[in-house]
């Protein structure tokens, strides 16, 4: 869609109206900001915020700060003492910055995490080099979720150039830990007060969901580990102990013939994306048995024993429709059933988390305002989908009680977590044009 093509009176309630005029300053002060974006987001990339353990948070922090005071934003770095990983190697930092507009109204809140996962293998670019190439930003962290959080600085930063006189406030956070549960990011914040509804009423979290989505929710997890016992003893004997990971296997065997097919069965009516993520899944996390591992540097051969023990952690995702007491039972008698049936066959089972599914209306205010801006901007209806995994909004809406969230952001959702991770350039573009427009709905924004 040309700029101006649109005259954008859904900007402004009561016949205000926001000119075409508008649209275009917005779009416009978007195009120039272009090479900035792509610095932004290079310069972000290339702080290697690893979790676990938790590196460089504060480093990050401390490059936003400066960031955002130039662009006249109060700010305030919070460290999350005690919670998960926390430690005074690994401190776990937040920032929050702050802009009011000239007179009071709704404030908007854009919450990025900051953290991201192990590179793994696969890459062929440097992972935390920012290169551009063809007009993608590749790195660990691009997609999922610098880019977002770089398209929301700008976008506001182009907002308070275009419209000064704004009514209400712009937030912006880059919270910790959301890749191993929120709990050092922005569910410490929540039970703090910083998502309270009297002083927020209005959030975007960029996650990558494609610039033509509007992510209204998540689907529920559950993690739990199960250990299964053994006997030890000598491996040229094993018929004098009891090999724990052969009574793990039985474990995995009555998983796959009773557990995935009934999982399978099972549908959604949340629009959870991708297809696959409309029914319950569940992924084995990790798995050992008998001796720990050798170290990386260790020549030693392994002794030979029979193992006692044996651990796998699952990661159980379900849908809304599902009690989460039903998910936590069925493992249960899976395993119990196996007791009765399978002799000297002894379990334990340990939840590790757990998460209940979270869902916004469509038809909530921050909702349809994004929806109608990517209509706008994009020339094309909006999708509102839910999101296969959880993100902080679960902690946005169980501890903040602040319902009106969505989850919106550039990035391709299946290149999260991959190697030669990358976020493209123009849709970084577009989106911030939408969170722009976005701000100026919520906000009430006059032009200068």
């Amino acid at each position: 869609m040309a700029p101006g093509s649109v005259a954008a009176s859904w900007i402004f309630p009561h016949g205000m109206g926001m000119t075409s005029e508008i649209h275009f300053l917005l779009h416009q002060a978007m195009s120039s900001r272009r090479d900035d974006l792509i610095a932004l987001t290079q310069d972000l990339i290339r702080i290697p915020t690893l979790n676990p353990p938790g590196e460089n948070y504060r480093a990050i922090c401390e490059y936003l700060d400066a960031r955002l005071r130039s662009s006249g934003f109060e700010t305030q770095l919070i460290r999350a003492h005690g919670t998960p990983g926390d430690s005074s190697k690994y401190p776990r930092w937040n920032i929050i910055a702050r802009k009011d507009g000239a007179q009071p109204g709704d404030c908007v809140h854009f919450n990025s995490h900051t953290d991201v996962v192990d590179v793994g293998l696969g890459w062929t670019k440097d992972p935390f080099g920012g290169e551009l190439e063809d007009g993608r930003i590749y790195g660990r962290g691009a997609c999922d979720m610098k880019g977002g959080l770089a398209a929301s600085i700008i976008a506001a930063e182009a907002f308070i150039a275009t419209c000064p006189d704004f009514a209400g406030a712009i937030e912006i956070s880059g919270t910790a830990d959301e890749e191993s549960g929120g709990y050092g990011g922005v569910a410490y914040l929540a039970e703090h007060g910083h998502f309270d509804p009297a002083k927020v009423q209005h959030v975007i979290i960029p996650e990558p969901l494609n610039k033509d989505r509007v992510c209204l929710g998540h689907r529920g997890g559950w993690w739990a580990e199960i250990e299964t016992f053994g006997e030890i003893a000598h491996g040229s004997m094993p018929f004098l102990g009891d090999c724990a990971v052969r009574h793990m296997g039985a474990v995995i065997d009555k998983f796959e013939s009773d557990l995935y097919p009934a999982m399978a069965a099972r549908r959604t009516d949340m629009p959870v994306v991708p297809e696959g993520a409309r029914s319950s899944t569940m992924n084995i996390n990790s798995i050992h048995g008998g001796q720990n591992e050798q170290a990386e540097d260790s020549t030693a051969l392994p002794s030979h024993c029979v193992p006692d023990s044996c651990r796998i952690v699952i990661d159980r995702r379900f849908l809304v429709e599902e009690p989460l007491d039903q998910v936590r039972a069925e493992v249960k008698e899976l395993l119990d059933g196996l007791k009765d049936d399978r002799p000297k066959f002894e379990y334990a089972l340990r939840e590790l988390n757990h998460v209940l599914p979270s869902m916004t209306d469509r038809d909530a205010p921050v909702a349809a305002t994004v929806a109608e801006a990517i209509n706008s901007v994009l020339g094309q209806e909006a999708e509102f989908v839910a999101s296969p995994g959880t993100y902080d909004q679960k902690h946005i809406d169980r501890i903040g009680k602040l319902k009106n969230c969505v989850a919106y952001g550039p990035g391709i959702l299946e290149l999260a977590h991959k190697p030669d991770e990358w976020i493209g350039v123009d849709d970084m573009i577009d989106s911030a044009n939408v969170m722009a427009q976005s701000l100026a709905k919520l906000l009430h924004a006059p032009s200068k």
